[in-house]
């Protein structure tokens, strides 16, 4: 496993940011449809989904929520990261196939606990696909595991 050092309160300032990126597949939708009970067609019949006004199959919006959680826990703040509050905004559709990247930027030290992050997702076309923040309580000292 690779090194991971997280950022700690003390480590934290505005303007820091994080970002990860994932190829939304066709296992994926469907795997979240079996542990959410999500079965709504227009994830998984590509017949109904051609004929909605997306055109295509979509992957779940909550999905990108489950992105923004990685940046969250795996980047910035990091490993031991409590992830306490979500506002999300979902402004475009993904579709199976796209590539996302979710970002978390420092936004506001809320108080000695709590800090604020402005989190976005963007596909591989450069648009916003959901955009909102969170708030996290991130951990009050680096442990690095191996």
């Amino acid at each position: 496993m690779a090194r991971l050092i997280p950022e700690t309160r003390q480590t934290l300032a505005v303007g820091d940011q994080g970002k990860f990126t994932k190829t939304i597949t066709e296992q994926d939708v469907f795997q979240f449809a079996d542990i959410s009970g999500d079965y709504n067609p227009l994830h998984i019949d590509e017949e109904y989904a051609r004929r909605s006004r997306f055109g295509h199959r979509v992957a779940h919006g909550i999905l990108m929520a489950g992105i923004i959680s990685t940046v969250l826990g795996s980047v910035i703040p990091g490993v031991g990261t409590i992830f306490v509050e979500l506002q999300l905004r979902f402004l475009k559709p993904v579709y199976l196939g796209d590539t996302v990247t979710a970002t978390a930027t420092v936004m506001e030290i809320i108080n000695p606990k709590r800090v604020r992050l402005m989190v976005a997702c963007l596909n591989d076309k450069g648009e916003d696909v959901a955009l909102g923040n969170a708030v996290v309580i991130p951990p009050e000292e680096t442990r690095i595991l191996l």
